[in-house]
């Protein structure tokens, strides 16, 4: 049995994708080339390592057993080649960090932005996830640093503040609520709105919000950022829910009104959180840092 570490890191890939063809993707591998090596993997060892379906695929009990020393070993390549960069002028590697919509949009790029300069040797791979999701991921060694509502429970994790938001109602100047002060949830599905791709942790999440309540979401446009959510609103299309930050930002170059939102949920106390400061590579656990003194 002989896997290298091309193959640990596609069979991971693999199965937090659930799809050989995505996770061929992530792993930068031809689909032709990455069936290959799945293949391959499963004839040394003499076993199904997934059972595939019309959904993609799934783990069975000996790729389970791999997945998790594929993790392990994957993340002791990368904290040998960490130390080894030390000897070539700085840290090196890649970081993974998983973040709910409020944190990715507002407050990462400028702070990952700023951590990347110093380090030109460290690569990040940023994926937007539910912060329940985050939490689960995060304890299983999926990623290295997650960002999450600070509603979740985040178990036995290590837990740093990292930002505070709310989200808020913009609507077009002229809308019948742009003279509230605040409206509820409930009352904000009788109109129509301007979202989020479905795709987005945040939609996903408004929309859980709404079957709770038994009222649809009643989306008439879905876009790729919140600023573009704020101009459609401008334009009349409908109402839209984002974070207060980003409404009073583009309050002031649109013609939207922001509204606050009554519901306990919409206030939002954004946490980082790890495994443990010790099991982290040198880059992560100076990320961490650098992250904690921005709170």
């Amino acid at each position: 049995m002989q896997f290298d570490l091309t193959d640990l890191s596609l069979f991971r890939h693999v199965v937090e994708a659930g799809s050989i063809t995505h996770g061929a993707e992530r792993a930068h591998l031809a689909l032709a080339a990455a069936s290959t090596r799945i293949r391959n993997m499963e004839k040394s060892l003499g076993a199904p390592l997934l059972l595939r379906n019309r959904q993609g695929v799934v783990p069975t009990p000996a790729g389970r057993t791999l997945l998790q020393h594929a993790r392990a070993m994957l993340a002791q390549a990368d904290r040998l080649k960490e130390d080894l960069g030390a000897y070539m002028g700085g840290l090196a590697g890649q970081i993974r960090i998983l973040s709910n919509t409020n944190a990715l949009t507002e407050f990462l790029p400028e702070a990952l932005g700023a951590f990347l300069a110093g380090h030109p040797q460290v690569s990040i791979d940023l994926e937007e996830r539910l912060s329940d999701e985050i939490v689960g991921m995060i304890a299983e060694g999926v990623g290295d640093i997650g960002i999450v509502a600070g509603t979740v429970d985040t178990g036995r994790l290590q837990t740093f503040p990292f930002r505070s938001d709310r989200f808020a109602l913009v609507v077009a100047s002229a809308h019948p609520l742009a003279a509230s002060r605040t409206v509820s949830f409930a009352e904000v599905l009788g109109f129509d709105l301007v979202g989020l791709d479905r795709a987005s942790a945040l939609q996903r999440f408004l929309a859980d919000k709404a079957s709770r309540i038994g009222r649809p979401l009643r989306l008439r446009v879905q876009l790729r950022s919140f600023d573009a959510v704020c101009r459609m609103v401008e334009a009349g299309v409908g109402l839209g829910i984002v974070p207060e930050t980003t409404a009073r930002r583009a309050a002031r170059t649109m013609d939207i009104a922001v509204v606050g939102l009554e519901d306990s949920w919409a206030a939002r106390d954004l946490t980082l959180c790890i495994r443990a400061m010790d099991a982290l590579a040198p880059s992560a656990r100076q990320l961490v840092e650098h992250l904690r003194k921005g709170a």
